[in-house]
């Protein structure tokens, strides 16, 4: 099987700079990402939302609102779309806990992958950082990057997420 990973803020959701999504009011999807998802779904892809939110662990934010966040952004998917992400994954971990689940380190996506019977050669991490590059690479699937980027960062890189779907499959 084959799926297609994401990072939420800044791929799914407007990023904060310099903070947190902690409410639904501050939750902004990203018209620019649809098209990528409608086209990966209609090729048999999964998409599976991998992220980092260490606001929960800085005492932001409960568990109970990252997960109303995420329900809400289903919702708006499912609107928008018909369809929603496949699964979630999250890591509530600050940076300084070393958890191996929390990018850069692969551990989200080789769980994903585990979970999903997945096979590594056919799927691709979207991000707009370099740790979701590092981490795509260190579970062995191909990397795109969104953002000002160096080819080498990754194994796609595109300056904003305008025609991502006709480059991806």
């Amino acid at each position: 099987m084959k799926a297609l990973f994401l990072d939420r803020d800044g791929i799914i959701n407007k990023r904060i700079v310099g903070g947190y999504v902690r409410t639904i009011d501050e939750f902004h999807l990203l018209d620019d990402i649809l098209p990528v998802l409608r086209r990966a779904h209609d090729h048999g892809y999964k998409l599976i939302l991998i992220t980092n939110q260490q606001g929960v662990g800085k005492g932001l934010m409960s568990r109970e609102q990252l997960d109303v966040i995420h329900q809400h952004m289903q919702h708006l998917l499912h609107e928008r779309l018909g369809f929603a992400l496949d699964a979630i994954y999250d890591c509530t971990s600050l940076a300084s806990d070393n958890d191996p689940r929390r990018k850069p380190e692969p551990g989200m996506l080789l769980e994903a992958i585990t979970d999903h019977h997945l096979d590594p050669a056919q799927c691709w991490f979207i991000g707009d950082s370099i740790s979701d590059a590092q981490a795509g690479r260190a579970a062995g699937v191909k990397t795109m990057l969104v953002g000002e980027f160096e080819e080498r960062d990754a194994d796609r890189v595109f300056v904003d997420l305008r025609n991502v779907d006709k480059h991806l499959f």
